[in-house]
C-alpha cells in the first residue's frame, strides 16, 4: 500500500466515477482502476461496488475513507514542516523600505532575524510607498515598510507602526506661527514643499485638500523628510510632514498640526495574507521591535 494508491481511491469515492477520478489525479482511468485493484487486493477487500450505475463505496470502502484521508492530510502535514524548515535554512527574504525611512525598530527586527536565521538570504531595498505596496502585492518583495493613507492597505495584511497627524512646518517669523489655529486653507495660501505623489504622507494630503476642494501649489518636492526641512527652513515653502518628522528640525522649523485635515498619516509593515514562513517569522520578530518599550 502506498500514499498514490490512497489519493486515487479517495479521488474515486469523492467523484464517484472512475473517469473523472482519473481527470483529477491526471492519469489514465486503467491506470486507477489497476492501482485500486491492487489496493483491494492488499486490504483482502472490494473497496467499490461497481455493479451499480454510479461507483459507490462498499461497506469495507467506508470504513477505508475517513483514515485514508487522514493519511494523506499527515503525509501533506510532514512535507508542510520539512518546507517550512528548509525555508528557515537557506530561504530569501526581501524587505522594502520607503525612501528616507530610518526606523531603528526595522533594523532591529532584520538583525534578530538574521541571528536566528543565518541561512536566509535578506535583500532590503528602498522606493515610494506607492509602488512598494505594488510589489508586494506581485509577490517582488516578501514585506515592505510603506507610508499609507488607510490602516490596511487592499489587498494586503499590515503592521501599523506610526498613525500621526500632518503638521505644516515653518521658520520662525513666518505668518503660520501667528494664527491660534491652522487649518488646510491657512496653508494652501502659502508655496508648499513636500513629499511626492505615490507616498503615504502625499496621499493624505492630496485627500484632505480634495475633500474641501483646495489646491495646493507644490513647489518642491523630495523623497526625504531632511531635504524638505532643509528647504522650508530656507524660505522655499512651508513643509508638510508628520508629527514626528517636524519634531526632529525643532531647532529650526515650528511645527503647527493643521487641525482640519483629521486623518492621521500612517506608517505600515505589509505583507500579503499568503504568508512564507520567513515572513511569518518575520512579522512576529517586528511586533516585538516595534512595541518593546525605549
Amino acid at each position: 500500500m502506498d500514499l498514490r494508491q490512497l489519493e486515487y481511491f479517495v479521488a474515486v469515492a469523492e467523484e464517484r466515477n472512475f473517469t473523472r477520478a482519473a481527470e483529477r489525479v491526471h492519469i489514465s482511468q486503467s491506470g486507477v482502476s489497476a492501482q485500486i485493484r491492487q489496493l483491494e487486493r492488499e486490504l483482502g477487500a472490494e473497496l467499490f461496488d461497481r455493479s451499480a450505475r454510479t461507483t459507490v463505496l462498499t461497506v469495507a470502502g467506508k470504513a477505508a475513507l475517513g483514515p485514508a484521508r487522514a493519511a494523506l492530510a499527515a503525509a501533506g502535514a510532514v512535507g508542510q514542516a520539512v518546507g517550512e524548515v528548509t525555508d528557515l535554512i537557506r530561504g530569501r527574504l526581501t524587505v522594502g523600505m520607503v525612501i528616507g525611512c530610518t526606523l531603528t525598530p526595522l533594523f532591529e527586527a532584520l538583525a534578530a532575524f538574521h541571528r536566528t536565521h543565518p541561512g536566509v538570504e535578506i535583500s532590503l531595498l528602498e522606493d515610494n510607498s506607492e509602488r512598494l505596496a505594488e510589489e508586494v502585492r506581485a509577490g517582488s518583495i516578501e514585506l515592505a515598510l510603506v507610508g499609507t493613507a488607510a490602516p490596511a492597505p487592499e489587498g494586503l495584511e499590515s503592521l501599523t507602526i506610526v498613525s500621526e497627524r500632518l503638521v505644516v512646518a515653518v521658520p520662525a517669523g513666518h505668518p503660520l506661527t501667528k494664527p491660534k489655529r491652522i487649518t488646510l486653507r491657512d496653508v494652501c495660501a502659502h508655496p508648499i514643499v513636500c513629499m511626492p505623489p505615490g507616498t503615504g504622507l502625499r496621499t493624505v494630503f492630496d485627500r484632505a485638500c480634495a475633500a474641501q476642494d483646495l489646491h495646493p501649489v507644490i513647489t518642491l518636492q523630495a523623497s526625504a523628510s531632511d531635504a524638505i526641512a532643509e528647504l522650508a527652513a530656507r524660505g522655499l515653502g512651508v513643509a508638510v510632514l508628520s508629527e514626528s518628522m517636524a519634531a526632529r528640525y525643532g531647532d529650526r522649523l515650528g511645527g503647527r498640526i493643521i487641525e482640519d485635515a483629521q486623518a492621521p498619516a500612517l506608517l505600515s509593515l505589509v505583507w500579503r495574507d499568503t504568508q512564507t514562513p520567513a515572513v511569518r517569522e518575520f512579522v512576529a520578530y517586528a511586533r516585538r521591535a516595534f512595541t518593546a518599550p525605549r
